[in-house]
């Protein structure tokens, strides 16, 4: 094959990315303002909502996964946040790691039709439900209670939330909100406890929550 046609491929894949790449905004279109939030119904972006967490792995080191494709509603009114109200789903099936035996062993089935060490083959989906929220006196930082549902188990759970950014996304241009938070839930209250005490019964959470309001037709 020569080389001009080993070239084409190429040449047209930029022809086609330049003019995407001159759409795109110079500066980023979040900002930490929050003059710019509105009032409303936000729903959580999917794409880029992640859940990840962190073990005590034998005592030699921390160990990352990570959850995604979750989904849920913000309801959020700038002029009364202790108002707010989150509702998240996450599929605990599509659970993340970087070793692709440990991404097995969370999914696998008991043995001989035991109880699974992890969340077994199909687990339910996880849910967080707000119940209170407290606005900090920065303006930017909230305490978050509510009910967690996880393996089929539901209990307290409190979420150190702060405002990340808002502002028009530049993919389909929704007013998009964004929020990291911290939260910390221990395992073997929620009945997974293979492991403990050699890896870690405490499993630190941190949030990364983009949010788009719901567009109301006209």
């Amino acid at each position: 094959m020569s080389l001009p046609r080993l070239l084409a491929p190429a040449l047209v894949l930029s022809l086609l990315t330049v003019p995407l790449l001159a759409q795109m905004p110079s500066v980023t279109p979040g900002k930490p303002d929050r003059t710019r939030v509105v009032a409303g119904t936000y729903k959580l972006d999917p794409g880029h909502a992640l859940i990840g967490w962190r073990v005590d792995h034998f005592g030699f080191s921390d160990y990352f996964g990570v959850f995604g494709d979750a989904t849920g509603t913000l309801v959020l009114d700038p002029r009364n946040p202790a108002a707010a109200k989150v509702d998240i789903t996450v599929p605990v099936s599509k659970v993340l790691t970087a070793s692709a035996g440990l991404n097995e062993h969370l999914l696998r089935a008991g043995k001989a039709g035991g109880k699974p060490d992890f969340f077994g083959p199909e687990p339910a989906d996880a849910r967080f439900v707000s119940t209170a929220v407290k606005p900090a006196r920065d303006g930017i930082s909230a305490t978050i209670t509510g009910r967690l549902t996880l393996n089929g188990v539901t209990r307290p759970l409190t979420i150190a939330a702060k405002f990340y950014g808002a502002g028009k996304s530049p993919m389909g241009g929704a007013l998009t909100v964004g929020f990291s938070g911290k939260a910390t839930i221990l395992r073997s209250q929620f009945g997974i406890s293979t492991g403990i005490p050699l890896v870690g019964d405490k499993v630190e959470l941190e949030i990364s929550a983009p949010f788009e309001k719901i567009r109301i037709a006209q």
